[in-house]
């Protein structure tokens, strides 16, 4: 498994890093991390997977996600679209003391320079952890020098052979404080993304009122039951929490 380049050039700053909620992605995101990897350019097709993927074949890669035996993160923006998606894979026996796991990330053109591959990168080797996991392995092109840096940050050994590089990134065990940064990492992202899809939902509200002309006052005694009964119905579908 190939990684992306989270940004070209330099990494950024402390300054320009960005806190952002992960929330863990299961097999009814599916159509989501789909829509992310296909809206990559060549150029971070090419980055993430190794070589120059076309759409057919990242429509077999997400097809193959096992989201049981793996696991998968992903940062969502305002309109609840996958900006950002780190894979971890489990390799060999599950849960296995001394087991191994493979890193690989992609970060939307448009979300790059904020850190969010780092945040992701963090948060999969405290889940590894909690996996049992021991050694954390990223295979990255050479020239990966973002992707590169994050795992040099964390410590890792990083081998070259030609065009290729192995990082490995190995982990302590397992203790209370792994399992309560995951879980309260998982309770915030979840809670932001409730708060994201009821602002979404508000916005649709708004924008059928606009269509319709001017907004009225709740308030007033004049607004019909059956528009405001409308107004729900015309709302469309909720996307899977």
């Amino acid at each position: 498994m190939k990684t992306d380049s989270e940004m070209p050039g330099p990494a950024p700053d402390a300054a320009a890093q960005q806190w952002v909620p992960i929330r863990k992605l299961a097999d009814r995101h599916r159509p989501r991390v789909l829509q992310h990897l296909l809206g990559l350019e060549g150029r971070d097709r090419y980055l993430r997977f190794g070589y120059a993927a076309g759409d057919h074949q990242i429509e077999q890669y997400v097809a193959r996600l096992d989201f049981e035996r793996d696991e998968l993160f992903g940062v969502f923006n305002r309109r609840l679209e996958l900006v950002a998606v780190a894979h971890l894979a489990h390799l060999g026996d599950s849960d296995r003391p001394g087991a191994e796991a493979e890193f690989g990330v992609s970060v939307s053109a448009r979300a790059r320079g904020r850190g969010w591959g780092s945040r992701l990168f963090a948060l999969c080797t405290v889940h590894a952890r909690n996996r049992g996991v021991y050694t954390l392995l990223i295979h990255a092109l050479a020239e990966n020098s973002a992707m590169l840096r994050i795992a040099r940050n964390a410590g890792a050994e990083v081998g070259f052979d030609g065009p290729d590089a192995v990082a490995r990134v190995y982990l302590p065990p397992q203790d209370i404080a792994s399992h309560v940064e995951a879980m309260v990492e998982q309770q915030v992202a979840d809670l932001d993304y409730g708060l994201k899809r009821h602002a979404r939902r508000f916005d649709r509200w708004l924008n059928l009122w606009g269509s319709v002309g001017t907004l009225p006052d709740l308030g007033d005694a004049n607004v019909s039951h059956a528009a405001r009964r409308g107004g729900r119905c015309d709302r469309g579908p909720t996307p899977p929490v």
